[in-house]
């Protein structure tokens, strides 16, 4: 039988509480509905490759030309990563070094821009991320920040409010893509734009990333001068990010990274990053990134019917941003009562929100983790239910319908083990 002990001999042996925390965070992914559009399950192989000797080493520069000695075998870690990177999102270029996705965004920033510069990106509230250019950001404190967001009749972006943006304020920098947008985003459209006015075109498509690697949504590669993404959320890797671009751009976006940015790279997650990178170049991948866009879509029509409203009317991706007005619950209520009946999801601000974002009216739910675990499109009615019933809830103070939907989801999650976890 395998235990915690047997699982890390000699975690539990040098340091029990951590191993004890660390087993009871597999236990609770392994018994709980996982709906935080940004949270996946990566395989066993990638864990692996995320906890060897690679860790050990510092590596400073780039293969070939390094500032450390001893670089023989790191520099084909890192080299097969960029390769594999560049193959499988068809960009000339891939720096794979950023720590995470809010240090490749700010690198972009230092590749192209001055201090004071102007970029154009997505209202945080509206849908987009903080290192858009949001003010309590430092890409909103030390550049100035514009923003775009969606129309209040569709819910969708609103690109002639972007081109007229873009007319007036002329910024040097464009971002698409974001945290909160449930529909395909239009990379042509916005490419027009961008050359019209002059700007550098980035991409960001941490959400989407593992849909585009699988064919599930458009790709940005013909349109964006720079691709940023995480190497997590639908792209099931390590929590890492990489920097994809024309070749024009290569020494610029390396230059900004490091020594720009950065000191030494985290190899092991460069060898993780890799590995996810082969796992998302197959006909199993593709199959569940389309599952994942499926699922979604079977999800947001069974809330549909059951009186939620959906911000756009539903969506193209593997993410649903829900607005729970009309349901009398405000969304951190909603995602507290959820998270107790094993339902992980999180509350979110909704376009025109007027309530604040700590205490937003929405919630933002997805699909890729339960995709992972093989959970059908049948089931989502059951899932729908479910968010049905803890809203209720939630709404009556009835703890005790919470707790039998805690019951329910437990049985859901123990028929679908989760990949890469040892315990099911």
């Amino acid at each position: 039988m395998t235990t915690p002990e047997n699982r890390r001999p000699a975690l539990a042996a040098t340091d029990p509480e951590l191993a004890a925390l660390v087993t009871a965070e597999e236990q609770l992914q392994a018994d709980t509905l996982r709906l935080i559009p940004s949270e996946n399950y990566v395989s066993a192989a990638v864990l692996e490759a995320s906890g060897t000797v690679l860790q050990n080493k510092y590596s400073e520069g780039y293969p070939g030309k390094r500032y450390y000695e001893g670089q023989q075998v790191i520099d084909q870690v890192e080299t097969v990563a960029v390769e594999r990177a560049t193959s499988l999102f068809h960009m000339d270029h891939a720096n794979v070094q950023p720590y995470s996705g809010s240090p490749a965004n700010l690198a972009v920033y230092l590749a192209f821009l001055e201090p004071g510069d102007t970029v154009l990106g997505m209202s945080l509230p509206m849908g987009g991320h903080l290192t858009h250019g949001w003010g309590v950001s430092a890409t909103g404190t030390w550049f100035r920040g514009v923003q775009y967001g969606v129309r209040r009749d569709t819910g969708r972006i609103d690109l002639d409010e972007v081109r007229d943006l873009a007319r007036a304020e002329r910024p040097k920098m464009i971002f698409c893509g974001g945290t909160a947008v449930p529909r395909t985003i239009d990379f042509a459209a916005f490419a027009e734009i961008a050359h019209e006015v002059g700007a550098v075109l980035v991409a960001d498509i941490a959400h989407i990333a593992g849909l585009i690697a699988g064919g599930a949504h458009p790709s940005p590669a013909p349109y964006a001068d720079v691709v940023s993404t995480t190497t997590h959320k639908t792209l099931r890797g390590p929590r890492g990010a990489m920097l994809l671009s024309r070749a024009e751009h290569a020494r610029a976006i390396d230059r900004a990274v490091f020594p720009g940015l950065q000191g030494g790279p985290h190899n092991q997650t460069t060898a993780a990053i890799a590995v996810a990178l082969k796992e998302a170049a197959t006909a199993d991948f593709s199959a569940y990134a389309h599952q994942v866009v499926s699922n979604a879509r079977a999800l947001g029509e069974e809330l549909a019917s059951r009186g939620f409203d959906l911000v756009s009317g539903g969506t193209d991706n593997h993410l649903l941003l829900i607005d729970l007005t009309g349901k009398d619950v405000p969304g951190k209520i909603a995602a507290k009562a959820l998270d107790r009946a094993g339902i992980v999801v999180n509350y979110n601000t909704v376009p025109y929100d007027p309530r604040k974002p700590f205490d937003p009216s929405g919630i933002r739910i997805g699909t890729p983790a339960l995709t992972s675990r093989g959970i059908p499109v049948q089931e989502m009615g059951t899932v729908a239910e479910w968010i049905d019933r803890v809203v209720e809830a939630a709404r009556t103070g009835d703890e005790a319908a919470v707790e039998k939907v805690r019951a329910e989801v437990k049985n859901l999650m123990d028929a679908y083990p989760a990949p890469g976890l040892p315990v099911g």
